[in-house]
């Protein structure tokens, strides 16, 4: 555990922050507080009828006919009927709506058998699908029989507890592991293998349905903040703990694992996770920058009236003038104004645009308002 602190207690234990509970997933929400989780991620049964159907098992064996496909034909992934499949989601996604804070998102990811079930019954109950997310697997298990399109992706909903919801997103976070460019609803991962994927001690899978460690890295940096608690009622070898304890954030695992197996794996998996958390985990780039204009940077001397401006290649574009407006080839305009229109963009952040020259170093112009800050601060106190 990251820590012993208590998340809640009910009428017949206490549960703690960074554990896990083990139960029927549905008997356990119920008794977790109303409100009191940021996140939930759940990965619940997919209901793979390739493999099931209506109590027969159907073995699923490999093209070239060299035996049966290692598929999830597990117990917990077993329903009689899709009604039954629909009023067990319809369950647990309830409760979950219940715990998760007013401003708080879940993430429900699943694939063809069932995300669109899923779907229909989370907007029927009000949430507010804020994307469809697509990890599209850059190594996907082959259709064995050859019959149809390799099923190369999964499906992910991003939700908030209603339309009018507020909710984190951490975009600049997401832009900045993007190359600096907007992040997309694609995201091309590699899906679970090698040294990440946990054996047993006869070198078989722990799990079928292991998420990869990647999956669940976005996940927890685009929507959560360091300190939030992630609920995941599905929780398996705990991959959401182990990223969730690497970035500093807390979780809740809730599993049945009937058969005593999963639960062991993940705390052991979790116990040798170390805290890498850095300034990207923790948001540095979502904080505001402090508010001063050029006019200002220049009462202060940071900004000198008409020092030249260039962009971050060291072009030289323009100068400062006394009002702090920019002066491009005669005409006068705003820091924003003058990038969105040497850019030829209907907008853009001046502030991030352009740069002056300090001791033969590139500066921008947003880090002036930095040091603006420091200044104040020193002379406050």
């Amino acid at each position: 555990m990251l820590n012993k602190k208590i998340f809640c207690t009910t009428s017949t234990t206490t549960y703690y922050l960074n554990d896990i509970i083990q139960g029927n997933c549905i008997e356990i929400l119920k008794t977790l507080p109303d409100k009191s989780v940021n996140c939930i991620f759940a990965d619940p049964p997919y209901f793979m009828q390739s493999t099931f159907r209506n109590g027969k098992e159907k073995k699923l064996m490999r093209a070239d006919g060299t035996g049966e496909f290692d598929g999830c034909n597990d117990k917990w992934d077993q329903y009689d009927s899709y009604a039954d499949y629909d009023a067990f989601s319809a369950a647990w996604l309830k409760e979950c709506k219940r715990v998760l804070k007013d401003d708080g998102t879940i993430w429900v990811i699943g694939s063809f058998q069932n995300i669109y079930r899923l779907g229909y019954i989370m907007q029927n109950m009000g949430y507010w699908i804020l994307n469809d997310v697509v990890w599209s697997k850059l190594n996907p298990t082959p259709n064995m029989a050859g019959t149809r399109f390799c099923n190369a992706h999964e499906t992910m909903l991003w939700c908030s507890k209603g339309e009018k919801n507020k909710f984190t997103f951490n975009y600049k976070t997401m832009k900045y592991l993007n190359g600096n460019k907007q992040d997309k609803s694609v995201w091309n991962l590699g899906i679970c293998q090698g040294t990440e994927r946990l054996k047993d001690e006869h070198g078989k899978k722990v799990h079928t349905t292991q998420k990869p460690e990647a999956l669940l890295t976005k996940i927890i940096l685009a929507s959560t903040k360091p300190g939030d608690i992630i609920l995941d009622p599905f929780f398996g070898t705990g991959t959401t703990g182990a990223i969730a304890k690497r970035y500093g954030r807390h979780f809740i695992g809730i599993d049945q694992d009937l058969e005593n197996k999963y639960i062991p794996a993940a705390r052991k998996r979790i116990s040798e996770v170390k805290d890498e958390s850095n300034d990207i985990s923790n948001l540095v780039l979502e904080v505001k920058p402090p508010k001063f204009s050029t006019k200002q940077l220049i009462a202060m001397k940071l900004l000198i009236v008409n020092e030249k401006l260039f962009d971050q290649h060291g072009a030289e574009i323009g100068s400062i003038t006394e009002s702090g407006l920019v002066n491009i080839s005669g005409q006068t305009m705003s820091i924003h104004k003058a990038s969105a229109s040497i850019l030829n963009k209907s907008s853009h952040n001046g502030w991030s645009y352009f740069y002056v020259k300090r001791d033969e170093t590139m500066m921008s112009i947003d880090e002036l308002r930095y040091t603006a800050e420091k200044i104040t601060k020193t002379k406050k106190s």
